[in-house]
C-alpha cells in the first residue's frame, strides 16, 4: 500500500510549511512546492503536512480515496 501526493501548483503560494514539517517529503526549490516522491509509504507526517497547507493545495490519496487534507 502507498499515498499518492500530489501539489496544485495553480493553489500553492510557496508557504513552506510543508518542507518545513517534512522536509523528507516535500522540497520548495521553484515557484510553489513539489513532492519528492509521487508515491510514499503512509506516514501520518504526509498528514500533518497537507494539513498545514494554509490553501489546501496538497491532496493524499490512498488509491480513489482521498486521506488528506483531513477535514
Amino acid at each position: 500500500m502507498s499515498w499518492r501526493i500530489s501539489v496544485s501548483g495553480g493553489d500553492c503560494i510557496a508557504s513552506g510549511m510543508c518542507a518545513a514539517l517534512a522536509p523528507e517529503y516535500f522540497e520548495l526549490e521553484t515557484e510553489h512546492a513539489e513532492p519528492i516522491a509521487p508515491e510514499v509509504e503512509p506516514d501520518e507526517l504526509v498528514l500533518d503536512a497537507a494539513d498545514s497547507c494554509p490553501v489546501q493545495a496538497i491532496l493524499v490519496r490512498d488509491g480513489d480515496r482521498e486521506v488528506g487534507p483531513r477535514p
